[in-house]
């Protein structure tokens, strides 16, 4: 296509998201509190030390996220939709050898 034509209205739109190189690995929780007003999920992500035995357990919050209640829904879909591909995965990767005849 030629760069002084104009794009043909498809009505599809395309996801141009940036990504620093110092955020790419992430941040690893292993804890999550969701809390929640009339307006807007809250759900916040902590890495916990689960091997004290009393007192406080020491923790990091990793990150914080604020929702609407609808991305929230769209949320849960998503991770339902990936929770029964990765269970399917795993159960194919474990299922019984076949014996030999």
């Amino acid at each position: 296509m030629d760069e002084d034509e104009p794009q043909e209205e498809t009505g599809e739109r395309r996801l141009n998201i940036h990504l620093d190189p110092a955020d790419i690995a992430g941040v690893y929780a292993n804890f999550a509190n969701i809390s929640f007003s009339r307006y807007e999920f809250t759900l916040t992500f902590a890495r916990i030390e689960h091997e004290v035995e009393e007192g406080d357990v020491p923790g990091a919050v990793v990150a914080r996220v604020n929702a609407s209640p609808r991305f929230i829904e769209e949320l849960m879909a998503a991770l339902q939709d990936s929770w029964s591909k990765w269970q399917t995965t795993e159960g194919i990767r474990n299922l019984p050898e076949a014996p030999d005849r």
